[in-house]
């Protein structure tokens, strides 16, 4: 069963990757301004290129927890491979939502006058806050996979100890 859940979370992580890498190839060709835009000016605008390197940690934070959970299938949850990809899931959460604020503070000093940027500033927002949110989880289990492996060794020593003895 457990197999069959991890397999299945990470069908999950590909299926969202392959949708986040279709929206960020669509949407910029329907956004209001790329109107007038040839296709390679749409690509070559500085804010989409922006956004196309802020994404990098997410697709990391998508590998890197499609790996976790390959951990998790091959019962290899307390070692230093699953609290590695822990720590970069968490270092990459907290990059992205500083990316998204950076992103959220161009658009509020920079936007067109006539245009509103309360939605977009308000999707900044929430997305930063996601991401914050991830960062912190990620802490925590990293704490709680740090107290396994250290209780792990300990059993371990206390093993090694105990045949000694006998």
């Amino acid at each position: 069963m457990k197999s069959n859940s991890t397999i299945f979370l990470q069908g999950v992580i590909i299926l969202i990757g392959i949708l986040l890498l279709g929206l960020m190839i669509r949407l910029p060709l329907t956004e209001g301004r790329a109107e007038n835009l040839e296709l390679l000016s749409i690509y070559t605008d500085p804010f989409i290129m922006y956004i196309y390197a802020a994404s990098i940690p997410f697709f990391i934070v998508l590998y890197k927890a499609f790996k976790l959970l390959g951990y998790i299938r091959q019962n290899e949850v307390f070692s230093i491979n699953s609290l590695n990809a822990l720590k970069n899931i968490k270092y990459c959460a907290i990059v992205l939502g500083a990316l998204i604020v950076l992103a959220g503070i161009f658009i509020k000093l920079f936007h067109n006058k006539n245009d509103d940027p309360a939605g977009f500033l308000t999707l900044c927002f929430v997305t930063t806050i996601v991401s914050l949110t991830v960062a912190t989880f990620a802490q925590v289990f990293e704490n709680i996979l740090q107290n396994g492996i250290d209780l792990k060794l300990e059993i371990k020593k206390l093993s090694e100890q105990s045949k000694k003895l006998f």
